[in-house]
């Protein structure tokens, strides 16, 4: 197992930064005079407003670093990040890896920790194929974005420890479930040294049922340094009952040693 490293010193974002002047500011301002506390109160709920936004948004930077394209310096030519979401799942993952095989691609699995613990040979799987497992929270809750800092830190530790357990290596990255966060996310990733990684374009295939529709949302503008979003965890199914992304991965690898993009896991883009 990678010996740990030490974490970085945490630097709030600019926005973060922000709203702490805003909140000691509005403090101030009520203390010297306080028939100014409607204004006050007003800035604070619109500056909770603005955090609430950038939580929501997967692909911003507000809150802190977020991976949304891989960086200039990846170690190959044409490189491009394909990343699946919310396994490792006995019946999809065993024939994505397969594929994979076939194209001779390699892919980063974001795996809830639960899962990682249930199937600990099919986890195993996705690392001698070559392939990176990161971190996707332990137990992948609905309301994961509205956790407070301990219970934020306890799902992320948790499945830090499950997947090192089973694969010998602590991941390097993390995806918030839905990709949703808070203010308080930053913080915590930078003392465990995982960095935050969303994507530059998702097919939906957890709720599209249409495998050309997931596939143009993926090709359309695809480019070097692009990070791609697949599922093979609560994959949607088509009107035949088959899980889309096993229906698109084909025509995406394709589509991707047409226009001749290697895949790389994304630790590979990390700096030396």
């Amino acid at each position: 197992m990678r010996a740990s490293r030490t974490p970085p010193r945490w630097h709030p974002s600019p926005l973060l930064l922000a709203s702490a002047g805003v909140h000691g500011g509005a403090a101030a301002a009520v203390l010297a005079q306080a028939q100014l506390w409607p204004w006050a109160l007003g800035a604070i709920l619109a500056d909770h407003a603005l955090l609430a936004a950038a939580g929501l948004w997967p692909r911003s930077r507000l809150l802190g670093s977020n991976w949304t394209h891989l960086p200039q310096a990846s170690g190959a030519t044409l490189p491009i990040a394909l990343t699946l979401d919310d396994g490792p799942d006995p019946e999809i993952t065993p024939r994505v890896l397969e594929l994979l095989a076939r194209y001779g691609a390699r892919a980063t699995f974001f795996c809830i920790g639960e899962r990682v613990e249930a199937h600990r040979a099919l986890a195993r799987d996705l690392v001698a194929g070559g392939h990176g497992i990161e971190n996707h929270s332990q137990r992948h809750l609905p309301y994961f974005s509205l956790l407070g800092p301990r219970r934020l830190r306890g799902e992320i530790e948790r499945a830090q420890q499950s997947i090192a357990a089973v694969s010998g290596e602590a991941p390097r990255f993390f995806r918030a479930p839905a990709g949703l966060r808070n203010p308080f996310l930053d913080p915590i990733l930078q003392r465990l040294g995982l960095q935050l990684a969303s994507w530059t374009r998702r097919g939906f295939d957890t709720v599209e049922r249409r495998p050309e529709r997931v596939l143009g949302a993926l090709t359309r503008g695809l480019g070097p340094g692009d990070i791609l979003l697949l599922h093979d965890g609560h994959a949607a199914r088509t009107g035949a009952g088959a899980p889309v992304v096993l229906e698109v991965l084909p025509r995406l690898l394709a589509a991707l040693a047409d226009a001749g993009l290697t895949t790389v896991r994304l630790q590979d883009a990390l700096p030396a």
